[in-house]
């Protein structure tokens, strides 16, 4: 119950509105990095407000200046007139006989000068000069509520230093319970007797307020009106480019699919056309191409498979021929003798590479397949390694399992395997000079990996992404002892393929190198993480930061097993990988 209120309270209301507002600001921002459109129409209705509102705030002040000005001109037209007036009235009295006569002379005169009627209202003050000694004093007469309290002192100063001429100002007045401008105008009088005074007449600005409050709405309103117009306007020229070229987008990512068949729908001889036949040329090449490079594939592996079985034949002479020649070799001189050696030699890695040859056509032309089953990675490193120990010890090169007492079980080929193995093994024999070679067998919950490191002069940076090339070697001019036919790694690459696994490289130069091959523990399943690090440098410094009780882990540092990547933080490593899976 407690929890309830909390949620229904103040604090849960509060944290469900952030909520919202986040939701809602994740969506436009999603909505504005995905829709071409959307983004179009909201920058074209901001350049919109921009220009209006710049071009509503001149015109705008423009017509307020002008109507003010108008105001003002009517204003000192219209009091002079009647300050003339006054004077000849105040000329031509004879009441002046008292004080009191002339003040009521004075009153009802200045109260005629007043108006209220229609839309036009006028407030009109006669006020004594400051300076004015004469003993006849006229007291101030005011004819309304606004009186000679709003008459800014600065305007009175004026007209009392300037006499001969009328003077103007703009300021605030309270007409009840309201504050509006009023245009005031001031000059002065000489009253008989009495002397010099002030004649104020006072013009409120009701009406032009009134206009500038409706010029403002009507500038207000008719800008939204306009922006949504724009925004619309913007929307509909949007949608007419946009749509072409969401059906270019969706034609083109069929046709990447390899739908090459997919055309755009050209009409008309506008861009949009021209863009759509460019398109169909481009697509009807690249379609020709294709199917020339599909028939030039066809042909290619047909001859590659079709001379590797014809050469069975002849080879198979060959090699009875030379095995004859080879037991009978001890009869023979000793160079015939030596060539008998070297054609058997030659014979071997022929054969070798015929078959190779067979394996890679196989591939390319997709006819390799897996007879899987559980089996334990264990046995097939121990074949690999037993079948080079003879190679191992002819080059003085220690080699090292490391394997888990318990069984490392995965669905596997396991003739295939052990051809990676071997390849593998045999390469970092090659290139380990007389250095140990450590295999390292790993597994969890996901995968099973084998690592082969060797000790040798390594790769220098950029050779890792090369290794799987076919026929590539590292230094063409170094001398190879084992008969290697240059395909071995591209076919191992393959066969990680087809279990839908992983073949990784790491080499740094003077450091040796490392491959590490990944399966996933279950046919067809999805590799998580790797069980073993790939850089053997990059988890020598995890070790060592572990037994330091560091428990700090930097990019690179950890056990090697993230698809992104390994120590891309420490130059040294000088990482190179190459992540082979299987196509979907």
């Amino acid at each position: 119950m407690t929890e309830r209120a909390a949620r229904s309270g103040p604090a849960g209301l509060a944290s469900r509105a952030v909520a919202a507002l986040r939701g809602a600001w994740r969506r436009l921002l999603h909505l504005w990095r995905a829709s071409l459109g959307f983004r179009v129409v909201v920058v074209t209705m901001l350049l919109g407000i921009l220009v209006l509102t710049a071009v509503g705030t001149y015109l705008y002040g423009s017509i307020a200046q002008g109507l003010v000005d108008s105001r003002q001109r009517i204003a000192s037209e219209d009091s002079l007139r009647d300050a003339t007036d006054a004077q000849g009235q105040f000329d031509s009295t004879d009441q002046t006989d008292t004080q009191e006569k002339l003040t009521q002379f004075a009153t009802t005169l200045i109260n005629t000068y007043r108006r209220d009627a229609g839309n036009e209202t006028r407030y009109v003050v006669l006020t004594r000069f400051d300076d004015n000694t004469s003993p006849f004093i006229v007291r101030t007469v005011e004819s309304g509520s606004v009186g000679v309290r709003f008459i800014p002192d600065e305007l009175r100063q004026q007209v009392a230093a300037q006499p001969d001429r009328q003077h103007l100002q703009v300021a605030t007045i309270e007409e009840g319970n309201d504050s509006i401008s009023a245009v005031i105008v001031g000059q002065k009088v000489v009253l008989p007797v009495a002397g010099n005074y002030g004649l104020y007449f006072i013009y409120p600005m009701d009406r032009e307020r009134e206009i500038i409050s409706f010029i403002g709405q009507t500038f207000l309103f008719g800008g939204a009106a306009l922006i949504l117009l724009i925004g619309a306007i913007a929307f509909v020229v949007t949608r007419l480019v946009a749509d072409p070229v969401r059906r270019a987008a969706s034609v083109a990512e069929r046709f990447a699919e390899g739908n090459l068949n997919e055309r755009m729908q050209a009409k008309g001889e506008d861009d949009l056309a021209r863009l759509g036949t460019s398109f169909n040329g481009m697509a009807a090449s690249i379609q020709q191409q294709i199917a020339q490079l599909e028939n030039l594939s066809r042909v290619q592996q047909r001859f590659v498979s079709d001379v590797s079985h014809e050469l069975r034949t002849p080879l198979t002479t060959i090699r009875m021929a030379g095995d004859l020649i080879h037991d009978s070799r001890h009869d023979f001189e000793p160079t015939v003798a030596r060539s008998a050696e070297l054609l058997r030699g030659e014979l071997d890695r022929f054969e070798s590479l015929l078959s190779d040859l067979l394996e890679i056509s196989r591939f390319d032309a997709g006819a390799a397949v897996l007879e899987v089953e559980a089996s334990d990675l264990r046995a097939c490193v121990e074949r690999a390694v037993d079948a080079h120990r003879t190679l191992a010890a002819r080059k003085g090169t220690q080699l090292v399992v490391n394997a888990p007492s318990s069984a490392v079980v995965a669905d596997m080929d396991s003739r295939r395997i052990e051809r990676i193995l071997r390849n593998l093994v045999s390469n970092a024999i090659e290139h380990g000079e007389g250095k140990p070679v450590e295999v390292t067998i790993g597994s969890n919950d996901s995968a099973v990996a084998v690592t082969v490191r060797d000790h040798g002069v390594g790769l220098r940076p950029g050779e890792a992404a090369l290794v799987f090339t076919r026929f590539w070697r590292a230094d063409p001019a170094r001398a190879r002892t084992t008969g290697g036919t240059g395909l071995g790694l591209a076919i191992a690459l393959e066969d990680a393929r087809l279990h839908a696994g992983r073949l990784e490289a790491w080499g740094a130069r003077g450091e040796g190198s490392c491959f590490r091959l990944t399966l996933p523990r279950q046919a067809d399943a999805t590799i998580t993480s790797s069980p073993l690090p790939l850089s053997p440098l990059a988890a020598e410094a995890a070790r060592a930061r572990a037994a330091g009780g560091d428990d700090s882990t930097e990019p690179g540092s950890g056990d090697g097993s993230s698809d992104a990547g390994g120590p891309a933080d420490d130059d040294t490593l000088r990482l190179r990988r190459i992540v082979v899976e299987r196509a979907p």
